[in-house]
Protein backbone atom coordinates (compact mmCIF):
# COMPACT_ATOMS: atom_id res chain seq x y z
CA UNK A 1 0.00 0.00 0.00
CA UNK A 2 1.11 3.86 -0.81
CA UNK A 3 2.16 6.09 2.14
CA UNK A 4 0.51 9.62 2.18
CA UNK A 5 3.33 12.30 1.81
CA UNK A 6 3.29 15.46 2.65
CA UNK A 7 6.87 16.17 1.70
CA UNK A 8 10.87 15.24 1.28
CA UNK A 9 12.97 17.58 1.79
CA UNK A 10 17.10 18.09 2.97
CA UNK A 11 18.39 19.97 5.65
CA UNK A 12 19.94 19.56 8.94
CA UNK A 13 18.59 17.60 11.61
CA UNK A 14 18.04 19.90 14.30
CA UNK A 15 15.63 17.99 17.09
CA UNK A 16 17.96 15.01 18.93
CA UNK A 17 21.41 14.09 19.48
CA UNK A 18 21.79 14.21 15.39
CA UNK A 19 21.59 17.44 15.15
CA UNK A 20 23.64 19.35 13.15
CA UNK A 21 24.05 16.43 10.58
CA UNK A 22 22.57 16.56 6.90
CA UNK A 23 19.53 14.52 6.90
CA UNK A 24 16.47 13.63 4.12
CA UNK A 25 13.42 14.15 6.32
CA UNK A 26 10.04 12.26 4.67
CA UNK A 27 7.13 14.09 6.14
CA UNK A 28 3.83 12.04 5.82
CA UNK A 29 0.33 13.27 6.30
CA UNK A 30 -2.30 13.55 9.07
CA UNK A 31 -1.90 13.66 12.77
CA UNK A 32 -4.15 12.60 15.65
CA UNK A 33 -3.25 15.92 18.05
CA UNK A 34 -3.43 19.71 17.78
CA UNK A 35 -0.65 21.11 19.90
CA UNK A 36 -1.20 24.51 20.60
CA UNK A 37 2.65 25.35 19.70
CA UNK A 38 2.10 23.07 16.43
CA UNK A 39 4.20 24.40 13.65
CA UNK A 40 3.03 22.10 10.87
CA UNK A 41 -0.47 22.06 10.54
CA UNK A 42 0.06 21.89 6.90
CA UNK A 43 0.82 18.56 7.42
CA UNK A 44 -2.36 17.86 9.13
CA UNK A 45 -4.30 16.98 5.51
CA UNK A 46 -1.80 18.14 2.60
CA UNK A 47 0.01 15.06 0.88
CA UNK A 48 0.09 12.87 -2.50
CA UNK A 49 0.38 9.21 -2.16
CA UNK A 50 3.67 7.71 -2.99
CA UNK A 51 4.63 3.85 -2.75
CA UNK A 52 7.97 3.11 -0.59
CA UNK A 53 9.78 2.45 -3.92
CA UNK A 54 8.86 5.78 -4.73
CA UNK A 55 10.02 7.02 -1.39
CA UNK A 56 13.12 5.19 -1.20
CA UNK A 57 13.94 6.72 -4.93
CA UNK A 58 13.56 10.49 -3.37
CA UNK A 59 15.94 9.98 -0.56
CA UNK A 60 18.70 8.57 -2.39
CA UNK A 61 18.85 11.64 -4.77
CA UNK A 62 19.69 13.61 -1.50
CA UNK A 63 22.73 10.85 -0.98
CA UNK A 64 23.19 11.39 2.29
CA UNK A 65 23.01 8.40 5.20
CA UNK A 66 20.70 9.75 8.05
CA UNK A 67 16.99 9.64 7.37
CA UNK A 68 14.47 10.84 9.77
CA UNK A 69 10.25 9.83 9.25
CA UNK A 70 8.08 12.84 11.05
CA UNK A 71 4.93 13.60 10.93
CA UNK A 72 2.42 14.70 11.65
CA UNK A 73 2.16 11.69 13.13
CA UNK A 74 3.67 8.85 10.73
CA UNK A 75 2.36 5.84 13.08
CA UNK A 76 -1.37 6.59 11.90
CA UNK A 77 -0.14 5.40 8.66
CA UNK A 78 0.24 1.37 8.78
CA UNK A 79 2.55 1.40 6.14
CA UNK A 80 4.89 3.23 8.15
CA UNK A 81 6.99 0.55 9.63
CA UNK A 82 7.89 -1.12 6.38
CA UNK A 83 8.89 2.63 5.20
CA UNK A 84 11.07 2.06 8.17
CA UNK A 85 12.34 -1.44 7.60
CA UNK A 86 12.85 -0.96 3.97
CA UNK A 87 15.27 2.57 4.81
CA UNK A 88 17.17 0.35 7.36
CA UNK A 89 17.88 -2.17 4.20
CA UNK A 90 19.38 0.39 1.93
CA UNK A 91 21.77 1.26 4.82
CA UNK A 92 20.71 4.45 6.30
CA UNK A 93 20.49 5.61 10.01
CA UNK A 94 16.58 6.12 10.59
CA UNK A 95 14.61 8.00 12.93
CA UNK A 96 11.01 8.32 13.52
CA UNK A 97 9.53 11.04 15.57
CA UNK A 98 6.58 10.56 17.08
CA UNK A 99 4.20 12.28 19.27
CA UNK A 100 3.87 10.28 22.20
CA UNK A 101 0.08 8.32 21.47
CA UNK A 102 0.74 5.86 19.70
CA UNK A 103 2.38 2.40 20.75
CA UNK A 104 6.50 2.58 19.32
CA UNK A 105 6.62 -1.16 20.19
CA UNK A 106 5.67 -1.75 15.91
CA UNK A 107 8.71 -0.29 15.36
CA UNK A 108 11.63 -2.19 13.77
CA UNK A 109 14.30 -2.72 16.31
CA UNK A 110 17.23 -0.82 14.78
CA UNK A 111 15.26 2.26 14.10
CA UNK A 112 15.95 5.19 16.42
CA UNK A 113 12.42 6.41 17.89
CA UNK A 114 12.65 10.24 19.39
CA UNK A 115 9.42 10.08 21.48
CA UNK A 116 8.00 13.34 21.87
CA UNK A 117 6.11 13.77 24.95
CA UNK A 118 3.16 17.17 24.93
CA UNK A 119 3.51 19.05 28.03
CA UNK A 120 0.65 20.75 29.54
CA UNK A 121 1.03 23.90 27.76
CA UNK A 122 0.78 21.91 24.53
CA UNK A 123 -3.23 20.56 25.54
CA UNK A 124 -2.34 17.31 24.26
CA UNK A 125 -0.98 15.91 27.64
CA UNK A 126 -3.50 13.68 28.54
CA UNK A 127 -3.45 11.47 24.95
CA UNK A 128 -0.05 10.39 25.59
CA UNK A 129 0.52 7.19 26.36
CA UNK A 130 2.76 6.81 29.05
CA UNK A 131 3.65 2.78 28.49
CA UNK A 132 6.16 3.45 25.55
CA UNK A 133 8.51 4.71 27.77
CA UNK A 134 8.66 1.14 29.31
CA UNK A 135 9.24 0.00 25.78
CA UNK A 136 12.30 2.68 24.66
CA UNK A 137 15.36 0.50 23.40
CA UNK A 138 19.21 1.84 24.55
CA UNK A 139 18.97 4.03 21.20
CA UNK A 140 16.04 6.05 21.37
CA UNK A 141 15.16 9.43 23.06
CA UNK A 142 12.68 11.85 24.68
CA UNK A 143 11.84 14.88 23.87
CA UNK A 144 9.77 17.41 25.52
CA UNK A 145 8.68 21.30 24.02
CA UNK A 146 8.91 23.35 27.19
CA UNK A 147 6.60 26.27 27.15
CA UNK A 148 6.67 27.83 30.05
CA UNK A 149 7.78 27.03 34.15
CA UNK A 150 4.70 24.52 34.32
CA UNK A 151 5.83 22.80 31.42
CA UNK A 152 9.25 22.58 32.67
CA UNK A 153 8.41 21.17 36.13
CA UNK A 154 5.93 18.56 34.71
CA UNK A 155 8.82 17.26 32.42
CA UNK A 156 10.84 16.67 35.42
CA UNK A 157 8.62 14.88 37.42
CA UNK A 158 7.86 12.54 34.10
CA UNK A 159 12.03 12.12 34.51
CA UNK A 160 11.68 11.22 38.37
CA UNK A 161 8.46 9.10 38.07
CA UNK A 162 9.32 6.85 34.67
CA UNK A 163 12.36 5.16 32.87
CA UNK A 164 14.33 7.71 30.63
CA UNK A 165 16.88 6.63 28.03
CA UNK A 166 20.51 7.46 28.93
CA UNK A 167 21.97 11.28 30.03
CA UNK A 168 21.97 12.94 26.36
CA UNK A 169 18.84 11.11 25.13
CA UNK A 170 16.38 13.35 27.18
CA UNK A 171 15.93 16.37 25.08
CA UNK A 172 14.68 19.26 26.45
CA UNK A 173 13.61 22.29 23.90
CA UNK A 174 11.69 25.44 24.44
CA UNK A 175 8.48 26.37 22.47
CA UNK A 176 9.31 29.57 20.09
CA UNK A 177 8.23 32.13 20.62
CA UNK A 178 6.89 31.39 23.95
CA UNK A 179 10.39 30.78 25.66
CA UNK A 180 13.74 31.58 25.56
CA UNK A 181 16.46 29.23 24.93
CA UNK A 182 18.43 31.32 27.67
CA UNK A 183 15.12 31.03 30.04
CA UNK A 184 15.36 27.07 30.03
CA UNK A 185 19.56 26.70 30.00
CA UNK A 186 18.97 28.33 33.13
CA UNK A 187 16.61 26.42 34.61
CA UNK A 188 18.34 23.73 33.97
CA UNK A 189 21.80 24.49 34.68
CA UNK A 190 20.17 25.35 38.14
CA UNK A 191 18.33 22.30 38.62
CA UNK A 192 21.37 20.13 37.29
CA UNK A 193 19.27 18.28 35.01
CA UNK A 194 20.78 15.61 33.35
CA UNK A 195 18.92 16.29 29.64
CA UNK A 196 19.89 18.30 26.47
CA UNK A 197 18.93 21.36 25.43
CA UNK A 198 17.95 21.85 22.11
CA UNK A 199 17.75 25.42 20.81
CA UNK A 200 15.55 25.86 17.65
CA UNK A 201 18.37 25.15 15.35
CA UNK A 202 15.97 25.93 11.59
CA UNK A 203 14.14 28.90 12.85
CA UNK A 204 18.02 30.57 13.85
CA UNK A 205 19.00 29.46 10.21
CA UNK A 206 15.97 30.35 8.01
CA UNK A 207 13.78 32.46 10.06
CA UNK A 208 11.90 33.26 6.25
CA UNK A 209 11.51 29.30 5.88
CA UNK A 210 7.47 28.16 6.98
CA UNK A 211 8.03 24.70 5.78
CA UNK A 212 10.57 22.00 3.97
CA UNK A 213 13.23 23.01 6.74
Amino acid sequence: MPLTVNEIFLSLQGESSFAGLPCAFVRLTGCNLRCSYCDTTYAYEEGSSLSIREILDRVRTYGVPLVEVTGGEPLLQSESPALLRSLLGQGHTVLIETNGSQDIRRLPERCVCILDLKCPSSGMTDRMDFGNLSALRKQDEVKFVVQNRLDYDWAKGVLRQHPMPLPGKVLFSPAHPHLSGRDLAAWILSDRLPVRLQVPMHRLLWPEAARGR
